[in-house]
């Protein structure tokens, strides 16, 4: 039955937290938690441009399609490189959760998205314009290091110093964070997408074997590591022969894959020294305490933990569900608008 205390729960329930990411796009809906979990691909007619295909459904066709069918992500390195593209694509995950896009009016939501911290005001804008004929009431943009910190529950608004290491699809990002802002960032185009570009050279070089993205990912998730591991694995690896141009299947291990991927890794923990020597001491001293979090789905390659924490001299772990940590963070951002303010900027005065 309808009542007015109905039609306000429905105005706040349906506010929409969105991370944006080079590999997957996540939705989370307020009360619901998170509804979509889909690949940041766009299926397009070469000729026409109409789009055939977002999602899961448009991964299923990477590297299977006909020569006037292209996958396209719009996202790569963590930047926007198709900005109509990614506006359909945010459209279409939008409409997925609220009816085909259209919100009544009473229930137009606000959205808050997750976006890589190295967009410029133009990518800014072309994501808010999307968000809003998605039909939003409001849009807030988080960046993502913040947002993860928020949802790996770091304590990103006290005295005290607190580091997230987010390694997603196109970048790693990491941030130092104190009194609600952040202190000392670094942004590297080196993350998930690099090690499966590492893991096809290594296999065309010292095999002369060609093998696609999805392969060198699946391996990469299967015994892909930073650090030796306790129990060495196998797999095999499949694809075209580049001498017979044949079919052909070779087993690898994960010492060999672990090979493949020091050049990404290394440039990571590079980057993680150098962000810590630019630290405050006094935030260092924290760091030492309460560690470094590790967010994205790059956490999850087996012992970056233990290499990170080997070369940092600090305790480093994997955050809670590091997958989606952008996209807790924006819901969380969402609930406490009033506190968070200054982790965002908004729509205000931007619309048309």
């Amino acid at each position: 039955m309808f009542s007015p205390l109905n039609s306000l729960f429905g105005l706040f329930s349906s506010d929409i937290g969105i991370d944006l990411g080079t590999a997957n796009t996540l939705v989370l809906v307020r009360g619901r938690g998170i509804v979509i979990n889909e690949p940041s691909v766009v299926a397009v007619e070469k000729r026409s441009k109409r789009v055939l295909a977002i999602g899961s459904e448009a991964k299923q066709m990477v590297g299977r399609t006909p020569a006037d069918i292209i996958a396209i992500r719009p996202l790569r390195d963590g930047v926007i490189s198709d900005f109509d593209v990614t506006e359909k694509m945010l459209e279409y995950f939008i409409g997925k959760v609220h009816d085909r896009g259209m919100f009544p009016i009473p229930h137009r939501p606000r959205i808050v998205i997750g976006i890589p911290s190295g967009v410029t005001e133009v990518e800014k804008r072309a994501v808010h314009d999307a968000a809003m004929n998605a039909g939003a009431r409001e849009v807030f943009l988080v960046e993502e290091p913040m947002a993860a910190a928020i949802g790996a529950g770091l304590p990103i608004t006290e005295s005290i110093g607190s580091m997230i290491v987010d390694i997603g699809g196109g970048t790693t990002e990491m941030a130092v964070f104190s009194l609600g802002g952040i202190v000392v960032s670094r942004s590297i185009r080196v993350a998930g997408d690099e090690m499966d570009e590492e893991i096809i050279r290594y296999a065309r070089e010292k095999y002369n074997i060609l093998i696609g993205e999805r392969m060198a990912e699946n391996i990469k998730i299967a015994i892909g590591s930073a650090f030796p591991l306790v129990e060495e694995k196998t797999i095999v690896l499949r694809g075209r022969d580049l001498i017979t141009g044949m079919p052909m299947a070779i087993e690898v291990s994960s010492i060999e894959i672990r090979e493949a991927l020091a050049n990404p890794v290394n440039q990571i923990v590079d980057a993680l020294k150098t962000t810590i020597d630019e630290t405050p001491p006094e935030l260092v001293s924290d760091l030492m305490v309460h560690g470094i979090a590790l967010a994205g789905g790059g956490a999850l390659l087996g012992g970056v933990a233990g290499r990170l924490s080997q070369e940092s001299k600090m305790h480093c772990y994997v955050a809670e569900d590091p997958l989606t940590c952008v996209v807790r963070g924006a819901g969380h951002v969402l609930e406490e608008l009033s506190t968070l303010h200054r982790v965002v900027s908004n729509s205000h005065g931007q619309h048309r």
